[in-house]
């Protein structure tokens, strides 16, 4: 495969531009010395180093625009190697130890507009222009770098999960969404629901709403050195709190449960029906209906009700949110909701009553949110369930396959 070597090795104590330094050591969250002024945005150990060529460089200031090396955020500048042509999950080999592999696109921001003529800054992006893009690399083997350093590409692992862990990227960006959505419905029927929202970084903590919906967090798959920040968030509120992250959080941590994270095309998923039942969509000024189905089918009391029926009116009406309703004899058994963002949809709020289960209607709700996933111009569908359980094993008879495992760990301050 290729080879190129390392022009130049660029930090900043955040912001642009990053400037030349003679050496590095590069660990598994990037480059020592370097930081950034929005690192939920720009870190973890799958944005630990962004590189970028000079070949790229000499066709952008071609067309004018004041760009140099460090002057766009890359860690390493690079001759030899247009890094974006190369696909996800190529190995990257740089001097005598270090070993990274690609992750994903370092997508431009504002804070770059700076270096390009009229602030076009999607002169680097992937979308439009492929061979002139950053990008963002893990680190597998820590080790310095420094200028004159050779670069060796190799090819992917075998049993590399760079793939997998791009589209859990898009996956946990739905999720975020959808967690928000959820969070400002609570807090606008009137709950103290403290919302954390920074970057790729999301936690809520509501001391009048215990449990796991008003109580957890998003982002910690890419963003773990953050977990004090959530813990904070957690203690401040005075809640316990969920906290879903493949890395323990503490030494001789026991998960609370395991999520099985399920995905598909929603064309793929296989059409489902059950004699008398028919499925429609659910009005938003039906939201009464939605909380009732959710709250029967849950089996809770007043206080375990609130969560489901407070912000449901505020969660129905949120942009993205759809929601559909089975009915039998004009008699509804059955709901399930779909969150959709950047053509990623979300299986939520799956719920059958006890007197209408085993007969199908789960898997009805499924494929109907399925359909209408594709309609909308989904390409990927995806849900959690418990590891192993009742709603995996729906998801799996429709077509759903497990792609990773997430555990939630509990938190009591």
């Amino acid at each position: 495969m290729q080879s190129g070597r390392v022009i130049s090795v660029n930090v900043s104590p955040g912001g642009l531009p990053k400037l030349p330094i003679e050496r590095a050591w590069v660990g598994t969250l990037g480059v020592e010395g370097d930081a950034h002024n929005e690192p939920t945005v720009h870190g973890g150990p799958h944005r630990a180093v962004c590189l970028f060529g000079v070949e790229a460089i000499a066709r952008v200031q071609a067309e004018g625009h004041p760009l140099g090396p460090g002057s766009v955020g890359e860690n390493l500048t690079t001759e030899g190697i247009d890094w974006s042509d190369l696909p996800v999950g190529t190995r990257v080999r740089v001097g005598d130890t270090l070993l990274m592999e690609l992750a994903s696109p370092a997508m431009p921001c504002d804070t770059q507009r700076p270096n390009f003529n009229a602030g076009r800054i999607n002169r680097i992006s992937i979308k439009l222009f492929p061979s002139d893009s950053r990008m963002y690399a893990r680190v597998l083997v820590e080790g310095e770098v420094k200028p004159g350093d050779r670069i060796e590409l190799l090819a992917p692992a075998e049993d590399s999960n760079a793939l997998t862990h791009r589209l859990l990227d898009r996956l946990d960006e739905a999720e975020q969404e959808a967690n928000l959505r959820l969070w400002r419905a609570g807090r606008a029927a009137g709950h103290d629901v403290r919302i954390l929202d920074d970057g790729d970084l999301s936690a809520a903590a509501s001391p009048d709403l215990p449990g796991t919906m008003f109580n957890n967090c998003t982002g910690l798959r890419g963003l773990p050195q953050f977990l004090p920040m959530v813990l904070d968030h957690y203690r401040a509120a005075g809640v316990t709190g969920w906290l879903p992250t493949e890395t323990p959080p503490w030494p001789d941590a026991a998960p609370d449960f395991t999520l099985a994270i399920m995905v598909t095309d929603p064309i793929e998923v296989p059409t489902a029906s059950v004699d008398g039942v028919t499925i429609r969509a659910l009005r938003p000024d039906e939201w009464a209906e939605w909380a009732d189905i959710c709250v029967r089918a849950l089996a809770l009391d007043a206080v375990g009700a609130r969560p489901w029926l407070d912000p449901a009116e505020h969660l129905l009406a949120s942009r993205g949110v759809h929601v559909v309703i089975a009915e039998e004899g004009g008699v509804a058994v059955g709901v399930g909701s779909l969150h959709v963002h950047k053509r990623a949809a979300l299986l939520r709020s799956g719920m059958v009553v006890p007197q209408a289960r085993g007969r199908g209607v789960q898997r009805a709700l499924i494929a109907a949110r399925a359909r209408l996933a594709a309609q909308l111009g989904c390409d990927v569908i995806t849900s959690q369930a418990p590891l192993d359980g009742f709603s995996e094993r729906n998801l799996a008879a429709m077509g759903f396959a497990r792609v990773w495992e997430r555990p939630v760990y509990r938190f009591d301050p």
